[in-house]
This record gives structure tokens, sequence and C-alpha cells, in this order.
């Protein structure tokens, strides 16, 4: 059954801006009332991004699995939050992270909000990479090649999404390809092992880490 949000109380979000109030927000496509509880978090884009729409976007999202919210729902709410994403960062100072090519991809997972949230942060960072959205491992190592990519992203929100970036570690190593792997995403939080097990180099607990990762790879300071 699908759920009503109230609204009235939205007019007057400083006192307690909060993740479930923009979740409110978001339902309701209250672009005003978004503004206000970022205005009145006193966070940073990014740290807003991570502490208030990404929880509130996972609230709509569940909410949609057992059919309380519509699609429309999910879809129209992350866009007001890309909206605002895009603006927040449009005109963030170039200081690159890395001087090498890079990719951002998601492993046949369609939950794409961690891979979104990254993207912000790259293009924030003045970082150009090329964006291949969901793909298969083995779509993903081909593009690689041909790119001559030398650091690869991936974001994953499931475990089976996760295990396959195996898949792409040893298809790339046998191929003889250069290419060093960041992952991130909530099955490398809850299992810090994964990372080593899956063959990446290097694992983000959060998209803000994606930067001085992009460093470390590169040969820079962490």
């Amino acid at each position: 059954m699908i759920v009503s949000y109230p609204t009235g109380h939205l007019s007057d979000v400083s006192a307690s801006p909060s993740a479930d109030l923009l979740e409110i927000a978001l339902v309701n496509m209250d672009r005003l009332a978004l503004q206000r509880i970022y205005s009145a978090s006193g966070l940073t884009p990014l740290f807003f991004c991570e502490q208030f729409i990404t929880p509130a976007l996972v609230g709509i999202g569940e909410k949609w699995d057992r059919g309380e919210l519509s699609l429309s729902h999910v879809y129209m709410s992350g866009r007001l939050c890309e909206d605002f994403m895009e603006q927040s960062f449009r005109g963030a100072p170039l200081s690159r992270a890395s001087e090498e090519r890079v990719a951002l991809a998601v492993l046949e997972d369609y939950h794409l909000l961690g891979k979104r949230l990254v993207g912000f942060v790259l293009r924030g960072g003045g970082v150009d990479y090329l964006d291949y959205g969901t793909v298969t491992a083995a779509e993903l190592v081909r593009r690689v090649q041909e790119d001559s990519v030398r650091v690869l992203l991936i974001s994953a929100l499931m475990l089976p999404s996760a295990l396959k970036v195996r898949e792409v570690r040893d298809k790339l190593d046998q191929a003889g390809v250069t290419c060093r792997i960041i992952v991130g995403g909530a099955p490398f939080r809850l299992d810090p092992s994964l990372c080593d097990e899956v063959g990446a180099d290097f694992c983000c607990a959060n998209a803000s880490q994606v930067l001085p990762a992009l460093k470390q790879v590169s040969g820079g300071e962490p």
C-alpha cells in the first residue's frame, strides 16, 4: 500500500534537520525544504550527501521494496538529489587527484546511488573519468583494455556484485593489463577482508575517501 507523507512541518527545518525529514521532503518533491535542510545541517555538500541524502534515498528504496512507495517516488527523489549535487559541485576548484585514465563502473548491480556519489566527488575534484555504468565483468575488462584505463573504481551495494570484482581482477591479470582497482560499498564495509579476497588494491569506506585513494594508488601522498 502506498503511504502518504505529511508536509506541513517542512516549513521549519532549522531546529532539527535530519535524514528522516529529508526523506519526507524528497518524496514530496520539495526542493525548498531540501535547500533548507542542507543549510540547517551546516555540512559541506559531500558530507551532507553522505550523512543525509544517502540514508534518505536508502529509506525511500526500502519503502519501495515493501510496496509503500511507487517507482516514480524513487526515480524523482533520485533526480532531485542529482540536481542538488550538480549545483553544489558546479564551479568547484580543480585539484587533480590523478593524471592517469580513470573509469567508474558497477558490476551487474542496478543500485547506482554509490556510483553517483563517487561521480560527484570525482567531478568536484576535477578528475576526468569514464563512466561505464552497469556492465558485466567481461565487458568491463574489454573496455578497460580498449580505453587504456589505469585506475578502475568499482562501486557495489550487493555482495554478488562485489564478488565479481575477483573475475575482473583475474581477467585483467591474465591479459597482462596493469590496472589498479579501487572498490567501495556496503559489502566491503561489512567485511573488510573482502577487498583482499577479490584482489582489489584499495577499499574506500565512503565516497569522501575516493580522492585520497586515487592519489595513493597513483603514487602520490595518501
